[in-house]
């Protein structure tokens, strides 16, 4: 008689195997659709970068989906987090959510196909491709917990290990025109009038006018693309694959993510000081070209460094937390 360790592993079910291959085809189309704007607009170019994220992200989580779709990773039953309000409503959001994504995904499949792509054709299928993948993998999760709770809190884990790799398409989709819009307007006057501020400050005179500030030797403008969205979403994006590479917990994830937002927003403010003290002892066209390109990329490299000081910080508080959740775990 075989003992407990040697009987064979379980497999996992042929229908989650489907499911995750409807995933992979839905992402795919969605990278097809979403290249167009890779291409043709340089603050998504990073977007090229985002499949090579996906399957990174399902390479290093294919031990935990795997245990977990064989029931070897799963919590006993008096164990599982979660309320039963939670397990009641759970199912049912998942079913608004596959018919609801399904909807946008072919809507914006059949608009592409009329009017070409376009800002609301992309988001529509991106939108219905991350509600439809994270609704199907919740379905098809195969469960081995016995009560209605334990099941629930088996699909939602593995949901969690689908979450980041399916809502980073988000970032490499362009948003809608009026949302982008209103967002560089809004950045564009913060930065301008924050130089503004601190020249006005150091006591050397300049002019705002709207998102131009005018100079002894001549005026230099904070166009749409110094006011520090593309540099948003590049330090978004590289935040999110940190947060979820090396962090596990939501909160410290959560926490990289809004630091990458106020880096990015940071260096962006010293870019535009740098470019403006540049004009103001060189002049005006002494900006152009090669200083105003390497200071651009230089936000992003900057924002990327402040992250890599910040992420041994948040792993240690990680790592500590574990281990009192183990004490106590002993010592009940």
């Amino acid at each position: 008689m075989l003992s407990q360790k040697h009987l064979p592993s379980p497999s996992i079910s042929t229908p989650f195997l489907w499911g995750l291959l409807l995933a992979g085809g839905a992402m795919a189309f969605t990278a097809w659709d979403q290249s167009y704007w890779w291409r043709m607009r340089d603050d998504y170019s990073f977007g090229w970068l985002v499949p090579l994220f996906i399957a990174y992200l399902f390479y290093d989580r294919w031990p935990k989906v795997s245990a977990l779709a064989r029931g070897e990773d799963g919590a006993p039953d008096d164990q599982t987090p979660g309320s039963g309000w939670f397990a009641r409503l759970a199912g049912p959001a998942a079913f608004f959510s596959v018919i609801v994504g399904g909807v946008l995904f072919l809507a914006g499949a059949f608009y592409k196909t009329a009017a070409g792509t376009t800002h609301l054709s992309t988001v529509a299928i991106t939108v219905g491709m991350m509600a439809t993948v994270l609704a199907t993998i919740f379905f098809l999760t195969p469960t081995h917990a016995a009560s209605p709770r334990g099941r629930v809190a088996e699909r939602r884990r593995m949901v969690g290990l689908f979450f980041f790799p399916t809502v980073i398409w988000l970032l490499s989709a362009p948003m809608l025109a009026v949302i982008e819009n209103n967002l560089n307007l809004f950045l564009m006057h913060q930065v301008t009038s924050v130089v503004f501020f601190v020249f006005d400050r150091l006591g050397l005179p300049l002019e705002q006018r709207g998102n131009v500030l005018i100079l002894p030797s001549g005026s230099v403008g904070v166009a749409e693309a110094c006011s520090g969205i593309r540099s948003l979403t590049g330090c978004l994006f590289a935040g999110s694959f940190l947060a979820a590479v090396f962090l596990h917990s939501r909160r410290k994830q959560a926490a990289l993510i809004v630091a990458s937002l106020f880096f990015a927003f940071l260096a962006n403010l010293l870019r535009s000081i740098f470019l403006t003290s540049w004009a103001y002892a060189f002049g005006a066209n002494a900006i152009e070209g090669a200083v105003h390109d390497i200071s651009g990329y230089s936000v992003l490299g900057l924002t990327v460094v402040l992250l890599l000081f910040l992420l041994p910080v948040l792993e240690r508080r990680q790592k500590a937390e574990i281990s009192q959740a183990n004490r106590e775990i002993v010592k009940s």
